[in-house]
């Protein structure tokens, strides 16, 4: 007998919904792929009801990482409901919303066995181009594995890796990860993002001989004192370190008053006026009283001779050493992330180790890459590099520069960009003395 029910999943009570149904269950099914952000701003009123459900603290609670699929919220009340009771979970998703069901389940110790990932090409059979695969999911088990096999396909062939609970967050090869955990441990540097402006039609240029061009290809006449030369994203992750841009920093510091270039560069003013409207329209909350024309992501760590560089858009690894040109210090775009050095010897010593095997095996068995940006700061500060270094039998040179390695330290908080709409606070982690 079959019977068929319609109801709002949103409002139904999950628990005795499913207890009440035979001894085991098989639930299919293919949720929506949508956040609950684009499902608002869409006009959808078919939302779970608001609530910090993923226990975000401060800004992350109100801006993008409070941002989820509804796939998302669905799956964990299936999971949350199925806890102590046999059954299957078989469900279409997006890959990076499996992972976050997963930790949640293991974080949380919900009483899941057998799990799995089965990769599907979403562009072929849905035309969407996203990762995606299969959930599996198996409930009711006493003893929770916190550790999930990923498949290229349905089938239980061909293992790719198998990915797993590592403290309270996943990594993406926890057979790798436990061969080389040794290596994780205290962040001597401090991780930053890249200047942030939200404005790169009016902030970044290129030069055409004497000529500045600003993104509206139009031509600018600007004093040198606030452009500086810029490397995007792109350029680090294919070594490119030779500038062929320019931004326009108006700040040393966020909390700098912008008023006074009118004097400094007034030519620089002029221009700043003349956009105003584009850059009085920029969204982000971190502009809210602040100067006008203010930029984020600088400090003196901006401005430092050498930076050792990473994209975190890329599915690559590869560390860049990065000078100056033309006698002023290179800043990157805020899809950056990079640590100040103050001479060129430590820059290419921190990236020797970086890019070292050891190193880039470690980072490989914790990052996600199909992640819309794969490589975080979080990741970032796992790297212990005194480790590192006693791996590779340098340990005296390590001594010597990471001693030093808070030299470009201020008091202001960190922004920590996961996305271009986003931002987050963090302080400076704690670093204990380098081992002698």
């Amino acid at each position: 007998m079959t019977q068929i029910e319609c109801k709002d999943f949103f409002h139904v009570d999950w628990h005795g919904f499913l207890k009440d149904l035979g001894s085991r269950l098989l639930i299919i099914g293919n949720p929506p792929w949508v956040t609950n952000s684009a499902l608002g701003a869409l006009g959808g009123n078919n939302l779970p009801e608001k609530s910090n459900f993923q226990r975000h603290n401060g800004f992350a609670a109100k801006t993008g990482k409070a941002n989820f699929d509804i796939s998302e919220w669905m799956l964990i009340r299936l999971t949350e409901a199925l806890s102590r009771r046999p059954a299957c979970l078989a469900m279409l998703c997006k890959t990076s919303t499996a992972r976050k069901v997963l930790r949640h389940a293991w974080v949380n110790k919900l009483n899941t066995g057998r799990c799995s990932l089965h990769l599907i090409d979403a562009q072929k059979h849905f035309g969407v181009s996203v990762d995606a695969c299969l959930l599996i999911i198996h409930t009711g088990v006493n003893e929770p594995t916190p550790a999930a096999p990923v498949y290229p396909g349905l089938s239980f062939n061909g293992k790719i890796s198998t990915i797993g609970l590592a403290g309270k967050e996943l990594v993406a090869d926890i057979d790798e990860y436990l061969r080389l955990r040794d290596i994780e441990g205290t962040a001597y540097y401090t991780w930053r993002s890249g200047v942030k402006h939200d404005a790169a039609s009016v902030m970044e240029f290129t030069r055409q001989g004497r000529r500045l061009i600003n993104g509206k290809r139009q031509e600018c006449d600007l004093e040198s004192t606030y452009l500086f030369p810029l490397l995007k994203s792109s350029d680090i992750a294919n070594g490119r370190t030779t500038p062929d841009k320019l931004v326009l920093i108006t700040q040393k510091k966020p909390s700098d008053d912008t008023s006074t270039i009118a004097a400094v560069a007034p030519k620089t003013w002029e221009y700043l006026v003349r956009y105003a409207e584009t850059l009085d329209k920029r969204r982000s909350i971190i502009y809210e009283e602040r100067a006008r024309f203010s930029v984020f992501g600088i400090g003196d760590y901006t401005f430092a001779p050498w930076k050792v560089a990473i994209s975190g858009l890329y599915k690559t690894c590869r560390f860049e050493a990065i000078g100056q040109f033309r006698g002023k210090p290179i800043a990157l775009d805020d899809t950056c992330y990079f640590i100040p050095c103050k001479s060129e010897d430590e820059a290419r010593f921190i990236c020797e180790l970086l890019n070292s095997d050891i190193c880039q095996r470690f980072l490989r068995s914790i990052i996600f890459f199909d992640s819309k940006r794969p490589i975080k700061i979080d990741v970032l500060n796992r790297i212990d590099l005194m480790r590192v270094a006693e791996k590779l039998n340098k340990s005296s040179s390590a001594q010597e520069y990471l001693t030093h390695a808070s030299a470009f330290e201020d008091r202001q908080p960190q922004l920590v960009f996961d996305d271009r709409a986003t931002y987050r606070t963090t302080t400076s982690p704690r670093r204990r003395k380098p081992r002698a």
